[in-house]
């Protein structure tokens, strides 16, 4: 993929730099929210609505904003989106908005959004930081949901509010509390990192074109031996 293609955005937020998975940041609400999958949707699509917009919006003023006082203006433009956003889902979606109460206004703060703003759309184009927003919104999306469909089911036998255990399933109450959060987190990312292990073990290093089952030592490739030499 092209370095900086939209394609190549959105694979580094969903998969190469997850957010939640890979990079371990907005844990705060990560771990606060994920009660059920719904809020995890929710707090996932919220912050990447505001992280799309930021980013791009950013990215048109780099030129404008001083170096000196980048941060503020990141922040004051942030916190403009994050009040649009706000007043939106209180209008239309009361229900989505209550459930997410005061973790809504703190996406203000929220080391991804101005880690984007800072790391990438202060230093490129508006479609290529607006891309960068929407994967690693969408990355976060991702790892809110998985969280919170985990601990929904073990924690309520449902899922998206659906009954999927059998009605002989106890829940675990734990799991829908402070404590599951941080036991399906730390699970989730070993999973992603046991993952990201094997796929790298798979790869072979392009740069290495000849390859023998032996010992170097007893090599009899001419090709290893100008290597060697």
């Amino acid at each position: 993929m092209k370095a900086n293609s939209p394609s190549e955005r959105l694979y580094n937020g969903i998969i190469k730099e997850n957010p939640t998975f890979c990079l371990l940041l907005g844990m705060c609400p990560t771990l606060a929210v994920t009660t059920s999958a719904t809020n995890g949707v929710g707090m996932g699509l919220t912050t990447m609505v505001i992280l799309a917009l930021s980013n791009m919006f950013i990215s048109m003023l780099r030129k404008v904003i001083p170096e000196t006082s980048r941060v503020p203006a990141f922040i004051v433009v942030v916190a403009s989106f994050v009040t649009i956003v706000q007043f939106l889902l209180e209008g239309f979606i009361p229900s989505l908005y209550d459930a997410l109460g005061l973790y809504i206004p703190l996406i203000v703060v929220n080391c991804i959004i101005l880690g984007r703003a800072e790391a990438y759309a202060s230093k490129n184009g508006v479609i290529s930081s607006l891309f960068d927003g929407i994967g690693m919104g969408l990355g976060f999306t991702l790892g809110l949901t998985c969280i919170g469909a985990v601990r929904e089911i073990l924690g309520a036998g449902q899922i998206f509010g659906f009954q999927v255990m059998p009605s002989a399933y106890t829940p675990i109450t734990i799991f829908i509390l402070a404590p599951g959060a941080f036991f399906v987190l730390a699970f989730l990312v070993a999973l992603m990192n046991k993952l990201n292990v094997g796929s790298a073990k798979r790869k072979i290093d392009p740069s290495n074109s000849v390859s023998c089952g032996s010992g170097c030592a007893s090599c009899g490739n001419a090709a290893c031996k100008g290597k060697r030499g």
